[in-house]
């Protein structure tokens, strides 16, 4: 069953699902402390697979250990750089541009206990400009997350790539494709290969 999970009221994913008919959760909070727990809504939903997608909790240890290789996050940056604890939207972005990268990008990485180090399943790079501020690079960054994105979803819900194939790399490895500038009538050029980018 699909649900859609979050700890913030206000947040523009819950009526999107509302209109399309998924149901919604709230996770607590100090002005909803009796709302159901992470653990408590997985089980009632039957869940079998997480897609985080501006979550910014650590997830909770019990479930994480309960969907070791079926939970997943994307992170606006090439990880391991620009990850952790506090490292979220804007942040990272201005982190990319004050360190002078040239290259940003996207990963998506299965979730383990430790912000943003869990095994990375793929990589997309995306070029840092001169004139980028932190608004401009992060429009870049997210149009290749949602190209990106659901193609991974759609790869680990579909058993065709796993945390098993994912640990057969060289931890040194960084599956980073080849950076072309993106512009808007790119999308289709980027969405052909990132398919061949896929797997572990």
């Amino acid at each position: 069953m699909v649900v859609v999970v979050s700890d913030r009221e206000h947040a523009g994913v819950l009526e999107r699902a509302q209109r399309r008919g998924i149901p919604t959760t709230l996770l607590p909070s100090k002005t909803r402390p009796e709302a159901a727990t992470l653990d408590a809504v997985v089980d009632t939903h039957e869940v079998d697979l997480i897609v985080l997608a501006g979550f910014l909790r650590l997830v909770p240890d019990t479930v994480v250990r309960r969907f070791v290789g079926r939970i997943m996050n994307v992170h606006p940056a090439l990880l391991p750089a620009f990850g952790g604890d506090g490292m979220y939207g804007q942040r990272v972005h201005k982190a990319v541009i004050e360190s002078g990268a040239r290259v940003s990008g996207v990963t998506v990485h299965f979730v383990d206990e430790v912000y943003d180090r869990g095994r990375i399943i793929t990589q997309w790079p995306v070029p840092v400009f001169p004139s980028d501020d932190a608004g401009t690079l992060a429009a870049r960054v997210l149009r290749v997350e949602h190209l990106i994105y659901p193609r991974v979803v759609d790869a680990v819900a579909s058993g065709r790539t796993t945390l098993e194939s994912c640990a057969t790399r060289d931890d040194t490895f960084i599956d980073v494709r080849p950076s072309f500038t993106l512009l808007p009538h790119e999308d289709s050029r980027l969405a052909e290969n990132i398919d061949l980018a896929l797997g572990c």
